[in-house]
């Protein structure tokens, strides 16, 4: 693989933000109250903890295996030396799939959130898309927007590492001063019920925090451009995963202590009403919060358009998608198709509307868990294989680690197959013909050509 023309540039803060702004994105924001309702406000933070002790897991595993192969393609590396090719394809197209999908869904969710800001800008009716009526000017913004993003990375890492650092502060500075408002101008007595519904309702939200917690893989994607020891690498992961666990639970404690069950029943965006309650009704703190979930959003967009050309860029090169797929940039040494290819899924989401959004989410974490359960299956295959591969962060109860973080990534994917609908099942269905049409063609094209060359 050719990692010698990426160019290595990110930094400790770089790839901190990078994870970090990944896993949080827009879902903190219109989600938080909705957790609540169906478990309670200890249920719903327990719920999140342990979600987050699931992806600790399969994190501590990502931790290990990207300081100790720190290549541009992350899982694809992974999963490659300890399962083979066609395992390797299969891993890192299905995590392709999950980032193409987040992508696509935060091309649909921002033109979404500046309808809430603004309801009077739908403005040309062009059609309707499964009771959805999709309008020019709400398509506008998501084709724009996604036209920047994608013009970001192209141009170089460094800038998508620098448009990712002040989106994640932006975040971070809302959601803090959501936290301190709490216990200031909340009541106790708001957080009733503290569980609802108990186990099933900590259960109901404990299945949708996989899909919060997505994004710090990304870390993995891009490690050939990561610019520090190897060691640091795998703890600033871990350290991205603590965070956002916290991030959210503290956040779902802030919400419950400043609304009553009522307030949050009745409410659009819960989040963003705690904190206008938290700054005596000050409807400038909500909208400083929406801009925070903004920023959530294309932080989301801009990780996992990083993450998924890299992934791309790694099968191309490994001669397993179409050559064009593994160019790098001569000036700016970035994977500049692999970035226009994904770029222009996003052009096209919003031409579907909000119909397709739920759809790309589902279809999507099931991508990414599959990979996920990939991963942690090469890390234990490799323990077994490799052990005396240097392993510059080296994971302590390797085993117990190891088996662990299989058995809930394939709990973590059992979860999703119940409720994926048959829309949902096409796509990942249409999304495993065209990788076999991409494996295949690119298999019988190289090897031609070694043909040829004998």
């Amino acid at each position: 693989m050719e990692e010698k023309n990426l160019d290595k540039v990110l930094g400790k803060k770089d790839i901190l933000a990078l994870a970090f702004g990944a896993m949080i994105g827009w879902g903190w924001v219109i989600l938080a109250g909705t957790w609540i309702l169906q478990a309670g406000s200890l249920g719903a933070m327990a719920a999140f903890a342990l979600g987050g002790i699931m992806i600790v897991f399969v994190g501590l595993v990502y931790a290990e295996l990207t300081s100790a192969m720190p290549e541009s393609g992350g899982a694809y590396v992974f999963s490659r030396r300890a399962l083979g090719k066609n395992a390797s394809f299969i891993c890192t197209w299905a995590l392709i799939l999950g980032y193409v999908g987040v992508v696509s869904f935060e091309a649909c969710a921002l033109p979404s959130v500046v309808e809430y800001l603004f309801p009077n800008f739908l403005k040309g009716h062009m059609y309707t898309v499964a009771g959805f009526d999709v309008y020019a000017s709400w398509v506008g913004v998501g084709v724009i927007a996604s036209i920047i993003i994608t013009i970001i990375n192209y141009r170089g890492t460094k800038d998508a590492a620098f448009l990712q650092k002040i989106l994640t502060v932006i975040i971070a500075v809302a959601g803090i001063a959501l936290m301190i408002s709490a216990p200031i101008s909340g009541n106790a007595s708001n957080a009733q019920p503290l569980f609802k519904d108990g186990f099933k309702g900590i259960l109901a939200v404990t299945i949708v925090t996989p899909f919060m917690y997505i994004g710090f893989d990304v870390i993995p994607q891009t490690a050939a451009e990561i610019n520090m020891p190897f060691q640091k690498i795998g703890k600033i992961l871990i350290l991205s995963i603590v965070m956002a666990v916290t991030f959210y639970v503290l956040v779902i404690f802030a919400v419950s202590f400043l609304m009553t069950e009522d307030q949050m029943s009745s409410s659009v965006l819960a989040t963003a009403d705690a904190m206008k309650i938290g700054f005596g009704n000050s409807d400038l703190a909500a909208k400083i919060l929406i801009i925070a979930g903004l920023s959530g959003i294309i932080s989301s967009w801009n990780a996992f358009l990083m993450g998924g050309s890299r992934a791309m860029y790694a099968l191309a090169q490994a001669k397993m998608l179409p050559a064009f797929l593994g160019k790098v940039h001569p000036k700016y040494k970035t994977p500049s198709n692999a970035i226009l290819l994904i770029g222009m899924c996003s052009v096209i989401a919003p031409l579907f509307g909000k119909s397709m959004m739920g759809w790309l989410v589902n279809a999507g974490s099931f991508g990414i868990v599959t990979a996920y359960a990939m991963v942690c299956i090469s890390f234990v295959v490799l323990r077994k294989k490799e052990p005396e591969m240097e392993r510059p962060y080296k994971i302590k109860n390797h085993k117990f680690v190891g088996y662990m973080a299989v058995i809930l990534s394939i709990a973590m994917l059992l979860l999703y197959i119940p409720g994926m609908i048959y829309a949902e099942w096409i796509i990942v269905g249409a999304w495993v013909v065209l990788g076999m049409v991409f494996f295949f063609s690119a298999k019988k094209k190289y090897s031609n050509l070694e043909t040829n060359e004998k």
